[in-house]
Parts: C-alpha cells; sequence; structure tokens
C-alpha cells in the first residue's frame, strides 16, 4: 500500500517529491523518506513519522539534485524502525543507488535465504533489500541488465523505483496490482507517484498509468525515456484501490475513485430492504459510498457521526489496543440528530469488526433506535499477501463468522455486504482485478 514517488529533471525535485508524498500521506504514516542524487551522490532523508514531522525548508535544501524518489512507509513486511524505513541506499562499485518500493515480494523469505547462505549480509527486515542484492551480486555489466535480472527473480505485487547518479528506473509489477502514474511538471521534468492526487497538488499534467510489467528509463538532461516491456501477464489491479486505499479524488486507471465508490453505494442501496430515517457515513471511508447510497434510494443523509482529523486511520495502527482506543478518539456521534432514528450507517469494509463494533456502540449510546450495517464490499475471508496488512485468518472476522454471526459481533440489527459480482460490476467488469481478499485467489505464484 505504500506510495512511492519519483521525480527527474528538476531543480526541485526534492521539494515536488516532499509534496508528492505530503499528497499520499493516506498510504502510510509510519516513516516518510526522500533520496536526491545531485550526479555526483544520493543523499538520503528519512525518519519515523508523518511527512510534515520530517521534513522542512531547512533540511530540503541540503538535497540537492535533479533526481529524487520518496516513500511513505506501511509496513506489510520488516518492522517499524528507522532501519525500516526507506529509501535503501547502497554504494557500489558501479555507483551510488536507492530504491524505493511498495507491494509484497511472496519469495521474500526464499531469496533472503539463499542470498544469506551465498554471504549477504542484510541490514533491514524488508523484502526491499533483497533486489538491492541482487543487483549488487549480479554479474551483468550495466545497471539495467543487473536490475532485470534481479527483477525476473523477485516474484509479487510491487511497484519499484531505483535513482542512480543519473538515472531513474521505474518498474510496475508483471499484474500491475498496486497503481502507478506517468505525469509531466511545469518545470519540463518528469513526476512518477502511485497516485494522480499527487499530481494535482504540483499542477502536473497526467500522462498516462505504467503498464503493468512496465519499466521505464529516465536519463538526466534528456526528454525521452526508454520503456521496456519486462512481464506480459493479463492486469489485475487490486480492488482494494477502489474500495479504501486511493483517494478519492485520484484517477485510477482511468476511473474516478470517487465515482467508483459512489456506484458500490448505488449497488448496495439496491438490495438494501430496510426501513430507515436517514443514512449516515463513517467519516471519511464511508462517505463517497453513502452519497451513491443516499442519492439512489433518496433517503437523507446526516453527516451524524463527527470525525477529529487530527487523529490517524485506524485500520493502519500496529496495535488492536492502539485501533480500539482511536476509534473513541477519532469519531463522535451526535446524540440530537441520533436520538429515536433508525439508520443504516455505511462504510466500505468490513475487516476485524472492532471499529464497526465501537460505532455501533457508541451510535446506541447517543440514542440510536435501529443501527443497520451496510458495507460497499464483499466480506473479507481470505488473507491479503500482496500489500495489506491482514496477513492471517484469525484478524478476518468474515473468516471465521457468517455473516449473521458477524452482525450479532458488531451489535448491528442487519448487516448487507455486496457480493463479490456486485463489487466487479461498480467497479467496472470490463477488466480483471486481484480479488484475493475475497476470493481467494492467490494468482501470483
Amino acid at each position: 500500500m505504500c506510495a512511492v514517488v519519483g521525480v527527474i529533471n528538476s531543480k526541485n525535485a526534492s521539494t515536488y517529491a516532499y509534496y508528492a508524498l505530503f499528497a499520499m500521506q493516506h498510504r502510510g504514516q509510519e516513516a516518510s523518506g526522500i533520496s536526491v542524487s545531485d550526479g555526483k551522490s544520493i543523499k538520503t532523508i528519512k525518519a519515523k513519522g508523518e511527512v510534515n514531522q520530517i521534513f522542512n525548508p531547512l533540511n530540503l535544501k541540503t538535497l540537492n539534485g535533479e533526481i529524487a524518489i520518496g516513500h511513505n512507509r506501511y509496513s506489510t513486511a520488516g518492522n517499524s524502525s528507522i532501519d525500516d524505513a526507506q529509501p535503501i541506499y547502497a554504494n557500489c562499485s558501479f555507483g551510488d543507488i536507492s530504491l524505493v518500493h511498495n507491494g509484497n515480494l511472496v519469495n521474500k523469505n526464499e531469496i533472503r535465504d539463499t542470498l544469506m547462505q551465498d554471504g549477504a549480509i542484510f541490514q533491514t527486515n524488508l523484502d526491499t533489500e533483497n533486489l538491492i542484492h541482487l543487483i549488487v551480486r549480479s554479474k551483468k555489466q550495466d545497471l539495467k541488465d543487473r536490475l532485470i535480472e534481479g527483477l525476473k527473480k523477485c516474484i509479487g505485487a510491487y511497484c519499484f523505483m531505483l535513482a542512480s547518479k543519473d538515472k531513474l528506473y521505474v518498474i510496475r509489477d508483471a499484474y500491475g496490482v498496486r497503481p502507478l502514474s506517468l505525469g509531466r511538471l511545469k518545470d519540463g521534468g518528469y513526476i512518477i507517484a502511485s497516485e494522480t492526487c499527487a499530481f494535482d497538488l504540483i499542477e502536473a499534467e497526467f500522462i498516462r498509468d505504467i503498464d503493468a510489467g512496465e519499466m521505464l528509463i529516465f536519463t538526466q538532461g534528456s526528454d525521452k525515456f526508454e520503456s521496456i516491456k519486462l512481464f506480459n501477464e493479463k492486469p489485475r489491479i487490486c480492488a482494494f484501490e477502489y474500495i479504501y486505499f486511493a483517494r478519492p479524488d485520484s484517477i485510477i486507471e482511468g476511473k474516478s475513485v470517487y465515482e467508483v465508490r459512489k456506484k458500490m453505494g448505488e449497488t448496495l442501496a439496491k438490495k438494501f430492504k430496510q426501513k430507515i430515517d436517514f443514512v449516515v457515513p463513517v467519516p471519511d471511508s464511508g462517505v463517497s459510498a453513502a452519497i451513491g447510497f443516499s442519492q439512489y434510494l433518496k433517503i437523507p443523509l446526516e453527516m451524524a457521526i463527527v470525525r477529529n482529523h487530527y487523529v490517524g486511520r485506524t485500520f493502519i495502527e500496529p496495535t488492536e489496543e492502539l485501533r480500539n482506543f482511536k476509534v473513541k478518539l477519532k469519531l463522535n456521534p451526535m446524540s440530537k440528530v441520533l436520538k429515536d432514528k433508525e439508520v443504516v450507517v455505511i462504510d466500505d469494509s468490513l475487516v476485524r469488526g472492532t471499529t464497526s463494533k465501537k460505532i455501533i456502540s457508541l451510535l446506541r449510546l447517543a440514542g440510536a433506535s435501529k443501527i443497520h450495517l451496510a458495507i460497499a464490499c464483499p466480506e473479507i475471508k481470505f488473507p491479503d499477501i500482496y500489500g495489506i496488512d491482514t496477513p492471517t485468518f484469525e484478524e478476518l472476522i468474515s473468516a471465521n463468522k457468517n455473516i449473521e454471526e458477524v452482525k450479532e459481533f458488531v451489535g448491528a440489527d442487519s448487516l448487507t455486504f455486496l457480493s463479490i459480482d456486485e463489487l466487479v460490476s461498480s467497479i467496472g467488469d470490463e477488466r480483471f482485478y486481484s480479488l484475493v481478499s475475497f476470493d481467494g485467489d492467490y494468482f501470483i505464484k
């Protein structure tokens, strides 16, 4: 899920990278970092925390150069220590390189064990570091060939960006599970980012999405770039990008995330049978779907739950204790609006069930007479190993309980999910998606 950004041929490379990471803060809040090449060497600043806590005008000024890569960390591999923050830097016989990555390499342990048996010493717990070692140990002469050789050994979902002294390499995995887009800066440079909302902030022009299995190579001082098709699999972007991860103002593979989420809400409304006074979205995750739900049924929408925006996303907190506490810190129902009302609460997904349980409990305390829960995606029954932090069946409530049992656990009067087919039709059934959380199809092997 992490955010990645690359900038080349811009005198403001580090500043553009900073603002892009700021726009994509929702993709990871554990750590952030930027590496910049000045044509001779690479300098990196990274730390635990959010983008605006780490970077300031003074330290950004020290990141001089026309090539920059950056990263916001959401951990699904490694630890939450500074050692596992990115970018990862290495000084090699062929010069400095720095690497950022989002996604998961499913054969991480196999590669790491082989490398360690061959004498490799690892500095982090990240699967990202595997590629650094593969590049350094390659017998190929050219960095491009070393990189391609290493990528051929890496199996999984990923977007990689590698900066050398004078080049920027951008790679999207064979299936294009995570989004990656190319844009043009106002000063003529290029920017590549996980989401197009990063382009909007800095007024960059969207050019196109990086294709699944494609590698782009940019050279400092050149307006042209090279495109190489490394893999030829059928693309399967992660459906969770549309459901939850992406910002609603982003365009993912040509589709407005906001409009897709509204469509999910509309599809959910078509199967909803309960009588209610109004629709209540869980802010901010359920707002877009709730609008579509409300508009289709012509039932009022009330922002009856107020969100404290100074508290981070509960889903990406690393411990259940923090998740539970932050629900109350983050969301406050309005009793004046809710008292004696029958409502439907709309959210984008139901993962562990603990957040929904707390929300419904708070709504009952606020005086709501009946509370229906409608989820704008299917039941999450399988762990995702491609970059979502749901690593075990034990954490997934729908993997262990049927809908009636989940309803009882969260305390709702009724519970409605989308089916897989309804989800696909809402996003658009003209292409394939990664639906592993719902159907258990682990297609990357």
